[in-house]
């Protein structure tokens, strides 16, 4: 198929462009297209989605999450290893993998784990899983006790592989569902305080600095997580961090009694997400991950309390971001392209391989979740007015997601 863009801008080396031309791509085989006034970047890369797949199917599959990721104007996404089985051995991990390479439609990357059936107790055959995982994870519980994680990150070190840590403080919970603030005092909710993402953070930072290991702190919510990761950087540990669209846009002034506005870590509140603006802005933030976390229907129905924990946000977040940071002149465009395609690459690893997205900037929308491909329909976003719609992802030369070129 070939397609001839017109009028547009294309990112190249931090800035953008004036691109037109031709391209053929190898699917579909026939036919041609015309693209006009839209923004070429390099695809996109998240370091932080759930698959489900092998074990909970009905929530997501391999070939429904990466078939979205490629609506978001993603190549690449790392797969968390809270699946089963966990991938905490290479027998467990091969299930996995065959089914990566039966179904999916762009590039996985799959996590292993880093403790045993991620129980925080015994480590996994970090040595066997190496050569086949983009880092280690036990993403979905902290690892509890300070000896299991020093000897994870001596491990990873002499493996050269990242830890991704997610941060909590298990004691520190007390049962919580939404974050420990005024709307879960005024509305009687059981609140998580910000101390018990925090506390792990300022451990594992600790325990980095310590072992000399590579240390990925996932999903920051919190003001004080954001100033310690900007102290460690300015004494050299090799830290980096992502933070997620919604708790860039959204905090627990916002919240409704409806399970689309419960995840983990939970929306903060509004000094906190002015905190992560701040960091985004100066550098500490090094990447911004979806967290893609999609549940069935019947699990994100039961209200703040019941609901499980999770949103669907790989479609939208490239929009989101444009719309309420880059239009808000809070960040730039390039600086955009540089947290969503280029740091998570250079972090992890993640070859470029020519992979590309086309957006129309031009094209306003509402979010509406029906449309999703994922299975998962539930986000607090539904009905948001946004700007930009991925028009053409292409991987390996393959388009793997088109929308409506043949009418441009």
């Amino acid at each position: 198929m070939k397609i001839t863009f017109k009028n547009c801008r294309k990112y190249s080396n931090g800035s953008f462009v004036p691109f037109s031309g031709e391209i053929g791509v190898l699917s579909p085989a026939e036919g041609s297209a015309v693209i006009s006034d839209c923004f070429i970047f390099p695809a996109f890369a998240d370091v932080h989605v759930h698959l489900r797949e092998p074990g909970f199917s009905y929530k997501e599959t391999i070939e429904s999450g990466t078939l979205a990721a490629a609506r978001g104007g993603y190549s690449d996404v790392s797969a968390m290893p809270n699946i089963s089985p966990v991938p905490d051995s290479l027998d467990n991990l091969s299930r996995e993998l065959e089914l990566i390479k039966k179904s999916a439609k762009i590039n996985v990357h799959p996590y292993g784990a880093i403790t045993k059936g991620e129980k925080g107790e015994e480590l996994s055959d970090m040595e066997e899983l190496a050569p086949y995982v983009t880092a280690f994870s036990d993403d979905g519980h902290g690892v509890q006790s300070e000896d299991v994680m020093r000897e994870a990150m001596v491990r990873a070190a002499s493996l050269k592989k990242n830890i991704a840590a997610h941060c909590e403080v298990n004691s520190l919970l007390n049962g919580g569902y939404i974050h420990d603030g005024e709307y879960a005092a005024a509305h009687n909710h059981k609140g998580i305080s910000s101390e018990s993402e925090w506390a792990e953070v300022e451990r594992d930072i600790f325990l980095a600095e310590k072992t000399g290991a590579s240390l990925h702190i996932c999903h920051i919510s919190t003001a004080e997580s954001a100033d310690l990761i900007r102290c460690a950087k300015k004494r050299g540990v090799d830290v980096t961090c992502e933070t997620a669209p919604h708790y860039l846009i959204l905090d627990d002034d916002d919240l409704k009694e409806d399970g689309a506005w419960k995840m983990n870590p939970p929306l903060r509140s509004k000094r906190d997400k002015g905190a992560l603006i701040k960091a985004l802005c100066d550098g500490t933030i090094d990447m911004i991950a979806t967290d893609h976390a999609p549940h069935s229907i019947e699990e994100k129905s039961k209200g703040l309390s019941e609901s499980a924990f999770g949103i669907s946000g790989i479609e939208t977040a490239f929009p989101l971001l444009y719309t309420y940071l880059v239009k808000e002149k809070i960040i730039t465009l390039d600086r955009l392209i540089d947290l969503m395609a280029i740091s998570p690459r250079r972090r992890f690893g993640i070859e470029h391989g020519g992979a590309f997205t086309v957006f129309d900037l031009n094209r306003d929308y509402n979010i509406d979740p029906e449309e999703f491909i994922s299975k998962g329909k539930s986000t607090p976003f539904s009905g948001a007015l946004v700007s930009g719609r991925c028009v053409l992802t292409v991987n390996k030369g393959e388009a793997v997601w088109k929308e409506n070129l043949t009418e441009r």
